[in-house]
């Protein structure tokens, strides 16, 4: 928790934000067991989301989008996957803040210079020693 805002009611120094709990229509959140009927369907479908974005984490896809896109889904009912939503989107923007200071930016262009010019020589050694021949192709 941070001095300037309360996750648990979701009021920020900033402005108001929106308020912590269920999204479900008022007519499911007035029935008891339809509410719970409708949190189990809302957790099943965001587990089934975020379960495929772990393996497009290993597996060709946009893993951690659909990861979040999980989250997004579980936030809709859930406290607790609000607040971590809310932790994440925090991070994110400070992440981005960091990444425009020039600092971290030269310190970066400097690091991407260094390594594509690692690169460009192992490929110049790997050219002058075997040709441009497929490494499947070498017979040394």
């Amino acid at each position: 928790m941070h001095a300037e805002s309360d996750e648990r009611t979701g009021e920020s120094a900033v402005g108001q934000e929106a308020e912590l709990g269920s999204r479900a229509p008022e007519f499911i959140k007035s029935r008891r067991t339809l509410h719970l009927s409708w949190q189990v369907g809302v957790f099943v479908v965001g587990l089934a989301v975020v379960v495929a974005g772990v393996l497009m984490l290993v597996l060709p896809g946009p893993g951690w989008l659909v990861i979040f896109a999980g989250m997004a889904i579980w936030a809709t009912e859930f406290v607790w996957a609000q607040l971590v939503l809310r932790w994440t989107k925090r991070k994110v923007t400070e992440a981005a803040q960091r990444a425009l200071d020039p600092k971290v930016r030269r310190r970066n262009i400097i690091l991407t210079t260094i390594g594509l010019v690692i690169v460009a020589v192992l490929l110049g050694v790997y050219l002058w020693k075997f040709g441009f021949v497929m490494p499947w192709k070498i017979d040394q």
